[in-house]
């Protein structure tokens, strides 16, 4: 299906009607903040428990399997020596950063980045090429099976459509303000500076082209995500930093209040990093495009510095009046 204009907020809407046509209950909620994790070592030695095994690897190890510094050249995926679990912390399961658990629960999703219905392995590719600053692993690899087998296997006993509670990112809004880089600075290297670097550039877990990857990864630089990738909005730094930084937070244990996280989300933001080429074609419905995308063309007549800074409720809330108009206008068409 091309051109999917429902909202994604419109798809549990969406399940929960064809359920109630089909006589069912409505999706579940489920909290995965206490959620139980499966057990990778029950799995037997199977075609399957190795392909969830390899996806573990993969994750935990993304550099040694796939990184840019892999023996086979036809290996290097990633462009960076990140690890999948750089970002997707405690082995892809700590809620609000990021969980793959239920994942499969609530794909095929409609993603307004590309204004279209994305399956798991779209949203693994997706994160191949910004976050991990590479190109898409093949649909039939034994590394795109393994990733997704592990997705699958951490979603076990989530129903098709739940609602999670948990996943993703915390949904604290911004502060209603520009961010300031300066001060992101000093929260940096207050808070940040003493694993992830001076300069942004991590702490390896040995040396350069020994495959070790990093015990704290870089932030910026070129062995970091690029400019293409969920982290570098500010909206989904912040949201990230807020509830998983430093070393130790969590959603209920936070060290950052929400400014530091802002502008230290802001100051990292705007160090050097991998530029990803087209940038401009993201988001092909303007109405819908994030608020905190930094890369024009947009909708409106906001400046650049305010897409890049914010502040965004003012931007969102025009966003929304506009779709709200435009919906209407197609309504009264039919």
């Amino acid at each position: 299906m091309r051109n999917f204009h429902a909202p994604l907020t419109a798809v549990p809407l969406v399940l929960a009607f064809s359920a109630a046509v089909l006589g069912q209950t409505a999706p579940a909620e489920i909290d995965l903040r206490d959620w139980p994790v499966p057990d990778i070592e029950t799995l037997g030695d199977d075609d399957f428990g190795r392909a969830v095994r390899y996806g573990h690897r993969l994750a935990t190890e993304t550099h040694a399997v796939i990184g840019p510094e892999v023996a086979d050249e036809s290996m290097r995926y990633a462009g960076n020596n990140l690890a999948c679990t750089s970002c997707h912390q405690d082995e892809a399961t700590k809620p609000y950063a990021m969980p793959w658990t239920g994942v499969t629960a609530v794909f095929p999703q409609y993603r307004a980045r590309e204004n279209d219905l994305q399956t798991v392995e779209d949203r693994i590719n997706g994160c191949m090429e910004r976050s991990m600053a590479g190109r898409p692993l093949p649909l039939d690899s034994a590394e795109m099976r393994g990733i997704s087998a592990y997705i699958g296997f951490l979603s076990t006993g989530i129903p098709v459509g739940a609602r999670l509670i948990g996943g993703g990112t915390i949904p604290d809004p911004a502060p209603d303000r520009a961010a300031d880089p300066a001060a992101g600075r000093l929260v940096y290297e207050e808070h940040c500076a003493a694993c992830h670097g001076d300069n942004g550039e991590g702490m390896r877990d040995g040396d350069v082209g020994d495959l070790a990857g990093y015990l704290y990864p870089p932030v910026y630089g070129d062995d970091s995500y690029n400019d293409g990738a969920g982290m570098y909005r500010m909206v989904m730094a912040y949201r990230f930093i807020l509830a998983n930084m430093p070393e130790g937070a969590d959603h209920q244990d936070r060290v950052l209040t929400p400014d530091e996280a802002y502008d230290v989300a802001a100051y990292i933001n705007t160090q050097p990093r991998q530029q990803k080429p087209g940038m401009e074609n993201d988001f092909p419905d303007r109405l819908r495009k994030a608020v905190d995308m930094p890369f024009a063309p947009w909708a409106g007549d906001f400046p650049a510095e305010q897409h890049k800074f914010g502040p965004f409720k003012p931007i969102a809330e025009w966003q929304a009046a506009e779709l709200k108009k435009r919906q209407e206008a197609e309504r009264g068409a039919q």
